[in-house]
């Protein structure tokens, strides 16, 4: 079987295409390895049958106690905003101007 030069470049370049290809997806699935996206389930259930602004607390998975106040979610839903967030999570809040 006689390969072209035209189908041996082809192919080098298919081959490149899915070697970079899969170098991006495998950075982007270690960028958020072992990071949650969003609130835990118990920072829902901890806001159960209270209003906006109450205070709650739940008991982590790793066992602390985590405390916060109640606010309303982008889909309306209450859920628990930490009083200390873990480092490098701001809650979903951002720094804001007493002009906003």
């Amino acid at each position: 079987m006689k390969i072209t030069k035209k189908t041996f470049v082809a192919i080098a370049l298919l081959g490149i295409s899915v070697t970079l290809g899969s170098f991006g997806n495998d950075a982007s699935a270690q960028g958020n390895r072992g990071r949650r996206q969003g609130p835990p389930p118990e920072a829902y259930t901890a806001c159960e049958g209270k209003s906006a602004g109450d205070t709650a607390e739940f008991e982590s998975p790793q066992g602390d106690t985590v405390t916060g106040t109640c606010e309303e979610d982008r889909d309306g839903k209450l859920v628990l905003r930490p009083d200390n967030p873990p480092e490098g999570d701001r809650g979903g809040r951002g720094q804001r101007n007493s002009d906003d």
